[in-house]
Formats: structure tokens, sequence, C-alpha cells
């Protein structure tokens, strides 16, 4: 029988699993900061999280996902992720409005439903801001991508993933015409500001910002 988990255990759950990408061990401070709620709170949900086996966790020692609770956080992100692209692929949504929806759609309970879903996009392998959705079997394709303050001067680069799903950053780069597989070259950096001057397309000239820079990853 399956573990009944609420939407906010699945909160957690995914949420640790993206502060593991940069840190072996998680704290409870960071955990709060990126849920925006007390350390208490965190410790309190911890223990529950311990108790059903889905978190390894020692008071002070920090703590990570137990691989039940690995596989539980990596189904959470597909559905998110297969939501995302549908919405964007077959209802029109744009790469900026897609993220609070497919946060609500991805606490559906059937996986047989999911997997429907999946089977009628063609199993896609990226989601529209370029993360890789995670297949049936939690397995994903990561893509050896930089960041565009890394890439060679004139040399063509294809966007392949955004930092950020924040509605700023996704807003501004619709307004430059940048998204997922456009292809860049850039042209020049400036030491003064860490700014860039990029060619997109081809042709339209662009001078970015070094934040805006750090945003993008490409591959070569």
């Amino acid at each position: 029988m399956a573990l009944q988990l609420s939407i906010t255990e699945e909160n957690y759950l995914k949420a640790i699993y993206h502060l593991q990408q940069t840190n072996d061990k998680v704290s409870t401070n960071d955990l709060a900061a990126s849920l925006h709620t007390k350390a208490a709170s965190v410790t309190d949900m911890l223990k529950k999280l311990s108790q059903k086996k889905l978190v390894d966790y020692e008071p002070y020692m920090g703590f990570t996902l137990s691989e039940a609770g690995l596989g539980t956080a990596l189904a959470i992100i597909r559905k998110h992720r297969l939501w995302e692209y549908f919405l964007v692929e077959h209802l029109q949504f744009g790469w900026d409005e897609v993220h609070a929806v497919a946060e609500e759609l991805e606490h559906i309970t059937s996986t047989l439903l999911v997997d429907r879903l999946d089977a009628f996009l063609g199993y896609p392998k990226f989601d529209p801001h370029g993360d890789p959705i995670p297949d049936i079997n939690g397995k994903m394709v990561l893509l050896k991508q930089i960041n565009l303050t890394d890439a060679p001067i004139q040399h063509t680069v294809t966007v392949s993933s955004v930092g950020s799903q924040s509605t700023a950053l996704l807003e501004m780069l619709k307004t430059k015409n940048i998204g997922i597989g456009t292809p860049l070259k850039v042209l020049e950096r400036f030491a003064f500001d860490h700014s860039m001057d990029v060619e997109i397309n081809g042709n339209k000239h662009l001078n970015i910002s070094q934040q805006l820079a750090q945003s993008l990853f490409v591959t070569i």
C-alpha cells in the first residue's frame, strides 16, 4: 500500500531534494529559508518524515533523503515537470505562467493518470525550462552544459536551461527573444561591469548583464 503524504510533506521532500543538489547534507536553517518557515516547524516535520523512513535525520548533524524519500521526491518532480510541459505544449501557457499551476497539479495522487500523461506527451526528456524530467523509474537525462558566463568568445552555443523560474526572469528573457534552444554567440565581455554583447539567432545583437548571463545555461 502506497504511503499517504500530505501536500506539506510532499513540499518538504521536494525542497530537500533541490537543496541536496548543492549540499551533501541539508541543514534545518537552509530548509527553513527555502520554505519560508521557522526552524522549529522544520524540526517537527523532519521528525515525522524520519518516522516514515523518508529522511535520515540526526539532530544537529543535518539530514538527507532516504532511498524511499528520494524516490518519492523524484515522483513529485516528474509530475510537476510533465504538467509544465503539457501546459506549454497543449494549452498554450507561457513558460513564465506554468510554475504555480504545476505546483498544484503535482499533488495529484493517481499514478495511472501521470503514466498516461507521460505517454500522451511522448515521454519528453525536458520541461519548458530545460530541466530534466524523471522517467517512471526516476532516471533522468543530464546534459553537459555550462553557464553562459563561461562560454567561449565567438563560439555559437545553445540555451539549454535557466537557473531560476522566477516570473521576472522568464518575462525578461521572453522580451529579449531568448528561450530554450535559442542559439547565442558571445561577441565580447566587458571588464567594467562583466556584461557581455551577444548575437541572438545569428543576427540580433544585444548587451546582457552579468546577472542575466549567470541565469542561463548552454550547451556547446
